[in-house]
């Protein structure tokens, strides 16, 4: 009985060793999750503080650029070639995957996941991060047509793929899931609209979600977006429209006309982006293979007569020239749709840095005001320049849900949700018979280069590598 008694006090102490191991690992474990969430949370944090510096920068940007073109009438012909060929140049030479939005970028390193073949170079870089801000601030400071969102999903994406090389292994944390949750908060915080981001990671990122990833991306909108609380308080990107007092039914034949004019308009932009992409044909195209920084100079040239037909403002991101067709505090002339339509196309083939949403919203907003005289006089013309705003984002980027969410966040206009449902699914449709979806396309561009070794100059590019604009 006695000579018991030991081994029994043997086997509890080795059992209570083992259960203050596992308990000592169990700590260490959670420790290292708080540290990646730690981690993962200030990544989101420095999303948020980037987007709204880009943003701040950005509208110092358009403020300079009209003050010297009002000051030096002309300047925009000095500076939009000059710093066009420049631009490009640096691009090309120092940050060759900066060009375009981004949005191709982004979504052609969440492809390339897990798969034996690898991009040609990283999209998804520091010195991408930092030239796609300072090159696509100077694109915007010269001249071209150009918006923050699309290279702010890609700045995003960055950070987050930067953040996750310190995160524990003990997360795993996919790095789609990261790409994803970084683009989102991009999205989010440049446009204060945080239901919009998340619908943009699932519906084009990642073409659905799962609940891991879900919660990342919320988390990351979160943080991100309340950065922007914080630094521009509660406002809406366009302000609020104020549709209470207007009794009249919305008309359909409206309804119909801006989805058949926004999809055919929306989607021939995308075709001649995909187009351009591909390679202009004749003399055009040989001469952009041939003399990329000459052409991004004639670009240049080109962007600055379109500025002039337009008195100047076609010139930057768009955003203000919207906000006053919403607001109706001021005339803008009858071609300012058209005019923006051109001036972003020859952006997007120059080269440079710069996203499209913006522009298109701008655009949007401008073939509104000639479809307004289709509804009643009690129909407010800002509602047709949200509708046609929707309408042609939604037709660009065949993303209809993403379209009237964001639009409907941007001028917290709810009581056009139906209609903007509408019109964004229909000329979504419309678009897609003429047109495959944009980003995807452009996508597949950087991804089909995935043998091709990357140039060494920037002269020496062959033509693939200067066909993935985003």
């Amino acid at each position: 009985m006695f000579p018991e008694m030991p081994n029994k006090t043997l086997r509890l102490r080795e059992r209570l060793t083992t259960q203050l191991y596992r308990l000592k690992r169990r700590q260490v474990a959670y420790r290292h999750v708080w540290i990646g969430r730690l981690i993962f949370w200030g990544g989101a944090l420095g999303v948020g503080l980037v987007a709204v510096l880009f943003a701040q920068l950005t509208e110092l940007a358009v403020e300079t650029l009209h003050g010297l073109d009002n000051r030096f009438p002309g300047w925009v012909f000095l500076s939009a070639p000059l710093g066009g060929a420049l631009i490009v140049w640096l691009t090309r030479r120092y940050c060759l995957g900066a060009e375009g939005s981004g949005i191709p970028q982004v979504m052609a390193e969440m492809a390339q996941h897990g798969q034996h073949k690898r991009l040609p170079r990283p999209l998804l870089s520091l010195r991408i991060l930092i030239g796609k801000i300072v090159l696509g601030i100077g694109a915007i400071f010269v001249g071209f047509s150009a918006g923050r969102e699309g290279p702010m999903v890609q700045v995003g994406a960055a950070m987050m793929h930067l953040i996750g090389q310190h995160l524990p292994r003990r997360l795993q944390v996919d790095r789609r899931h990261l790409l994803a949750a970084g683009g989102a908060a991009g999205i989010a915080a440049t446009f204060n609209t945080p239901l919009a981001g998340i619908l943009f990671a699932i519906e084009e990122l990642s073409r659905g979600i799962e609940e891991r990833m879900s919660g990342l991306i919320i988390t990351a909108i979160v943080i991100a977006g309340l950065v922007g609380q914080v630094w521009f308080g509660n406002y809406t990107y366009f302000g609020w429209l104020d549709i209470s007092k207007v009794d009249t039914p919305h008309p359909v034949g409206l309804l119909l006309a801006v989805s058949l004019v926004c999809g055919l308009a929306g989607g021939a932009f995308a075709r001649l982006m995909i187009l351009s992409a591909a390679g202009l044909p004749g003399p055009l195209g040989r001469w952009r293979r041939d003399y990329p920084i000459r052409f991004a100079a004639g670009c240049g040239l080109t962007v600055a007569l379109i500025g002039m037909v337009s008195s100047g403002i076609t010139y930057g991101t768009g955003y203000g020239e919207a906000k006053h067709l919403l607001a109706q505090d001021a005339v803008l002339p009858w071609h300012f749709g058209i005019d923006k339509f051109f001036a972003t196309l020859v952006t997007f083939a120059s080269g440079v840095p710069g996203g499209i949403f913006a522009p298109s919203l701008s655009i949007g907003a401008g073939l509104g005001q000639n479809l307004h005289w289709l509804a009643g006089a009690d129909y407010l013309p800002a509602m047709t320049n949200v509708l046609c705003m929707a309408g042609f984002l939604a037709a660009v980027t065949q993303t209809p849900i993403t379209a009237f969410v964001i639009v409907m966040e941007m001028v917290s206009g709810y009581g056009l949700l139906i209609d903007l449902m509408i019109v964004t699914l229909l000329a979504s449709g419309m678009s897609r018979t003429i047109c495959p979806p944009l980003y995807r396309t452009l996508a597949l561009r950087y991804i089909s280069q995935a043998e091709i070794p990357a140039p060494k100059a920037a002269d020496e590019t062959p033509p693939e590598s200067s066909s993935g604009h985003g």
